[in-house]
Protein backbone atom coordinates (compact mmCIF):
# COMPACT_ATOMS: atom_id res chain seq x y z
CA UNK A 1 0.00 0.00 0.00
CA UNK A 2 1.29 3.57 -0.59
CA UNK A 3 2.19 5.48 2.79
CA UNK A 4 1.18 8.42 3.46
CA UNK A 5 3.28 8.53 7.10
CA UNK A 6 3.27 12.14 8.50
CA UNK A 7 1.38 13.73 6.34
CA UNK A 8 -1.44 15.92 7.02
CA UNK A 9 -4.34 15.24 5.05
CA UNK A 10 -8.12 16.70 5.53
CA UNK A 11 -11.12 15.07 4.20
CA UNK A 12 -14.31 16.51 4.24
CA UNK A 13 -17.79 14.50 4.27
CA UNK A 14 -15.92 12.38 6.30
CA UNK A 15 -18.43 11.50 8.79
CA UNK A 16 -20.12 8.73 6.74
CA UNK A 17 -20.08 6.87 3.57
CA UNK A 18 -17.35 6.76 1.20
CA UNK A 19 -15.62 9.73 3.30
CA UNK A 20 -15.50 7.31 6.53
CA UNK A 21 -14.02 4.74 3.98
CA UNK A 22 -10.98 7.53 2.92
CA UNK A 23 -10.56 8.35 6.33
CA UNK A 24 -9.92 4.42 7.32
CA UNK A 25 -7.87 4.03 4.44
CA UNK A 26 -5.63 7.19 5.05
CA UNK A 27 -5.27 6.05 8.89
CA UNK A 28 -4.10 2.70 7.63
CA UNK A 29 -1.30 4.67 5.53
CA UNK A 30 -0.15 6.57 8.26
CA UNK A 31 -1.67 9.95 7.90
CA UNK A 32 -2.76 12.55 10.29
CA UNK A 33 -6.25 12.65 9.52
CA UNK A 34 -8.59 16.04 10.01
CA UNK A 35 -11.86 14.62 9.64
CA UNK A 36 -14.58 17.94 8.13
CA UNK A 37 -17.88 17.70 8.37
CA UNK A 38 -21.18 19.77 9.19
CA UNK A 39 -22.20 16.63 10.65
CA UNK A 40 -20.93 14.63 13.87
CA UNK A 41 -18.34 12.95 13.12
CA UNK A 42 -16.85 12.12 16.23
CA UNK A 43 -18.17 8.74 16.38
CA UNK A 44 -16.01 8.10 13.27
CA UNK A 45 -13.29 9.36 14.98
CA UNK A 46 -13.82 7.45 18.18
CA UNK A 47 -13.98 4.36 15.61
CA UNK A 48 -11.10 4.70 13.91
CA UNK A 49 -8.33 6.17 16.47
CA UNK A 50 -7.00 2.44 17.02
CA UNK A 51 -3.01 2.46 18.64
CA UNK A 52 -1.26 5.47 17.69
CA UNK A 53 -3.44 6.75 14.65
CA UNK A 54 -4.10 10.21 14.70
CA UNK A 55 -7.54 11.77 13.72
CA UNK A 56 -9.46 14.77 15.00
CA UNK A 57 -13.00 16.16 13.48
CA UNK A 58 -13.75 19.80 12.99
CA UNK A 59 -17.74 20.58 12.07
CA UNK A 60 -17.06 22.27 9.26
CA UNK A 61 -19.32 23.84 6.39
CA UNK A 62 -17.45 23.80 3.36
CA UNK A 63 -20.04 26.40 1.58
CA UNK A 64 -19.27 28.84 4.41
CA UNK A 65 -15.96 30.86 3.75
CA UNK A 66 -15.64 31.69 7.30
CA UNK A 67 -15.74 28.19 8.66
CA UNK A 68 -13.27 27.07 6.30
CA UNK A 69 -10.71 29.77 7.18
CA UNK A 70 -11.10 28.75 10.70
CA UNK A 71 -10.73 25.48 10.38
CA UNK A 72 -7.65 25.31 8.39
CA UNK A 73 -5.98 27.85 10.65
CA UNK A 74 -6.73 25.47 13.51
CA UNK A 75 -4.96 22.75 11.57
CA UNK A 76 -2.09 24.84 10.52
CA UNK A 77 -1.55 26.36 14.44
CA UNK A 78 -1.69 22.36 15.45
CA UNK A 79 0.65 20.88 12.78
CA UNK A 80 1.81 23.74 11.10
CA UNK A 81 1.23 22.06 7.75
CA UNK A 82 -1.62 20.33 5.11
CA UNK A 83 -0.53 18.37 2.35
CA UNK A 84 -3.53 16.72 1.30
CA UNK A 85 -7.30 18.34 0.50
CA UNK A 86 -9.94 15.84 -0.60
CA UNK A 87 -12.82 17.75 -1.49
CA UNK A 88 -15.87 15.08 -0.94
CA UNK A 89 -18.44 16.59 0.83
CA UNK A 90 -21.46 16.57 -1.32
CA UNK A 91 -24.96 16.86 -1.47
CA UNK A 92 -28.16 15.48 -3.90
CA UNK A 93 -31.23 17.41 -4.23
CA UNK A 94 -32.74 15.27 -6.55
CA UNK A 95 -35.82 16.48 -8.39
CA UNK A 96 -36.91 16.47 -12.09
CA UNK A 97 -35.58 19.27 -14.00
CA UNK A 98 -39.28 21.35 -14.53
CA UNK A 99 -40.14 20.77 -11.04
CA UNK A 100 -36.98 21.35 -9.21
CA UNK A 101 -36.54 24.77 -7.55
CA UNK A 102 -33.90 27.46 -7.45
CA UNK A 103 -32.83 26.42 -4.04
CA UNK A 104 -32.40 23.05 -4.64
CA UNK A 105 -30.24 23.57 -7.75
CA UNK A 106 -27.93 26.44 -5.82
CA UNK A 107 -27.89 23.90 -2.67
CA UNK A 108 -26.20 21.30 -4.62
CA UNK A 109 -24.10 23.77 -6.65
CA UNK A 110 -22.78 25.98 -3.57
CA UNK A 111 -21.60 22.40 -1.65
CA UNK A 112 -20.51 20.84 -4.50
CA UNK A 113 -18.82 22.58 -6.48
CA UNK A 114 -18.09 26.56 -4.69
CA UNK A 115 -16.58 24.87 -1.45
CA UNK A 116 -14.02 23.51 -4.21
CA UNK A 117 -12.62 27.24 -4.48
CA UNK A 118 -13.50 27.82 -0.94
CA UNK A 119 -11.71 24.93 0.65
CA UNK A 120 -8.84 25.25 -2.21
CA UNK A 121 -7.83 28.69 -1.65
CA UNK A 122 -7.65 28.16 1.83
CA UNK A 123 -4.90 25.62 1.44
CA UNK A 124 -3.06 26.79 -1.37
CA UNK A 125 -1.06 28.80 0.05
CA UNK A 126 0.40 26.59 2.53
CA UNK A 127 0.60 24.04 0.01
CA UNK A 128 2.69 26.50 -2.16
CA UNK A 129 4.89 27.57 0.73
CA UNK A 130 5.61 23.55 1.12
CA UNK A 131 6.16 23.20 -2.71
CA UNK A 132 4.23 20.36 -2.27
CA UNK A 133 0.16 19.54 -2.56
CA UNK A 134 -2.05 17.11 -2.88
CA UNK A 135 -6.14 18.51 -4.15
CA UNK A 136 -8.30 15.42 -4.74
CA UNK A 137 -11.72 16.25 -5.16
CA UNK A 138 -15.29 13.57 -5.88
CA UNK A 139 -16.53 13.81 -9.41
CA UNK A 140 -19.24 11.37 -10.09
CA UNK A 141 -20.24 8.55 -12.92
CA UNK A 142 -23.34 10.68 -13.78
CA UNK A 143 -20.98 13.50 -14.49
CA UNK A 144 -20.34 11.59 -17.92
CA UNK A 145 -23.90 9.53 -18.36
CA UNK A 146 -26.21 11.86 -16.69
CA UNK A 147 -29.47 10.69 -14.79
CA UNK A 148 -32.82 11.37 -14.40
CA UNK A 149 -34.09 14.13 -11.96
CA UNK A 150 -30.24 15.18 -11.34
CA UNK A 151 -29.75 18.01 -13.40
CA UNK A 152 -28.38 19.58 -10.70
CA UNK A 153 -25.95 17.27 -9.23
CA UNK A 154 -24.60 16.03 -12.58
CA UNK A 155 -24.01 19.71 -13.91
CA UNK A 156 -21.92 19.95 -10.41
CA UNK A 157 -19.87 16.68 -10.86
CA UNK A 158 -18.66 17.63 -14.13
CA UNK A 159 -18.24 20.89 -13.02
CA UNK A 160 -15.25 19.59 -10.81
CA UNK A 161 -13.67 17.95 -13.57
CA UNK A 162 -13.14 20.91 -15.03
CA UNK A 163 -12.11 22.96 -12.09
CA UNK A 164 -9.62 19.79 -11.68
CA UNK A 165 -8.14 20.38 -15.09
CA UNK A 166 -7.83 24.08 -14.96
CA UNK A 167 -6.16 23.99 -11.63
CA UNK A 168 -3.79 21.68 -11.77
CA UNK A 169 -2.31 23.78 -14.86
CA UNK A 170 -1.81 27.11 -12.25
CA UNK A 171 -0.29 24.86 -9.66
CA UNK A 172 2.01 22.09 -11.21
CA UNK A 173 4.99 24.20 -11.00
CA UNK A 174 4.43 24.50 -6.82
CA UNK A 175 4.44 20.43 -6.65
CA UNK A 176 1.21 20.60 -6.39
CA UNK A 177 -0.83 17.72 -8.35
CA UNK A 178 -4.98 17.94 -8.78
CA UNK A 179 -7.07 15.38 -9.80
CA UNK A 180 -10.50 13.85 -9.22
CA UNK A 181 -12.67 10.56 -8.67
CA UNK A 182 -15.68 9.67 -10.31
CA UNK A 183 -17.41 7.21 -8.02
CA UNK A 184 -19.80 4.39 -9.29
CA UNK A 185 -22.60 2.29 -7.59
CA UNK A 186 -20.56 2.20 -4.21
CA UNK A 187 -22.70 0.67 -1.09
CA UNK A 188 -23.80 3.50 1.58
CA UNK A 189 -26.62 4.24 3.95
CA UNK A 190 -28.10 4.95 0.88
CA UNK A 191 -27.84 2.43 -1.50
CA UNK A 192 -28.84 0.09 1.88
CA UNK A 193 -32.38 1.75 1.10
CA UNK A 194 -32.53 0.23 -2.25
CA UNK A 195 -34.88 -2.63 -2.90
CA UNK A 196 -32.99 -5.56 -3.73
CA UNK A 197 -34.25 -6.40 -6.79
CA UNK A 198 -33.14 -2.87 -7.73
CA UNK A 199 -30.01 -3.48 -6.43
CA UNK A 200 -29.49 -6.72 -8.01
CA UNK A 201 -30.35 -5.08 -11.84
CA UNK A 202 -28.24 -2.09 -10.59
CA UNK A 203 -25.26 -4.65 -10.19
CA UNK A 204 -25.57 -6.48 -13.64
CA UNK A 205 -24.32 -3.07 -15.35
CA UNK A 206 -20.86 -3.83 -13.61
CA UNK A 207 -18.27 -5.88 -15.49
CA UNK A 208 -17.11 -7.43 -12.34
CA UNK A 209 -20.14 -7.97 -10.92
CA UNK A 210 -20.25 -6.57 -7.62
CA UNK A 211 -21.27 -2.72 -5.84
CA UNK A 212 -18.13 -0.65 -4.81
CA UNK A 213 -17.54 -0.14 -1.16
CA UNK A 214 -16.06 2.90 0.39
CA UNK A 215 -12.67 1.11 1.39
CA UNK A 216 -12.44 0.23 -2.76
CA UNK A 217 -12.98 4.11 -3.38
CA UNK A 218 -10.50 5.07 -0.11
CA UNK A 219 -7.81 3.38 -2.10
CA UNK A 220 -8.36 5.42 -5.49
CA UNK A 221 -7.80 8.39 -3.46
CA UNK A 222 -4.47 7.07 -1.20
CA UNK A 223 -3.71 6.61 -5.11
CA UNK A 224 -4.06 10.03 -6.08
CA UNK A 225 -2.80 11.52 -3.27
CA UNK A 226 0.24 9.34 -2.60
CA UNK A 227 3.70 11.02 -3.57
CA UNK A 228 4.11 8.11 -6.38
CA UNK A 229 1.53 9.89 -8.30
CA UNK A 230 3.90 12.87 -8.98
CA UNK A 231 3.46 12.95 -12.30
CA UNK A 232 -0.76 12.19 -12.45
CA UNK A 233 -2.24 15.69 -12.25
CA UNK A 234 -5.23 17.09 -13.82
CA UNK A 235 -7.42 13.49 -14.63
CA UNK A 236 -10.31 11.70 -13.60
CA UNK A 237 -9.94 8.24 -12.21
CA UNK A 238 -13.06 6.36 -13.08
CA UNK A 239 -13.63 4.10 -10.11
CA UNK A 240 -16.93 2.23 -11.32
CA UNK A 241 -16.20 -1.28 -12.02
CA UNK A 242 -16.36 -0.82 -15.79
CA UNK A 243 -19.68 0.08 -15.57
CA UNK A 244 -19.05 2.95 -17.49
CA UNK A 245 -15.45 2.35 -19.32
CA UNK A 246 -14.09 4.95 -21.84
Amino acid sequence: MFRLDGQVAIISGGARGIGEGICEVFLEAGAIVVLWDINDGQAVVDNLKVGDREIFYQRVNVADKGSVDNAVEEVISRYGKIDILINNAGVIRDRSFMKMERQEWDTVLDVNVTSLFITSKAVLPHMIKAKYGRIVSASSINAMRGAFGQTNYCASKAAIQGFTRALCKEVGKHGITVNCVAPGFIKTAMTDSIPEEMLKEGIKQIPIRRIGTPRDMGCAYLYLASKEAGFVNGITLHANGGEYAI
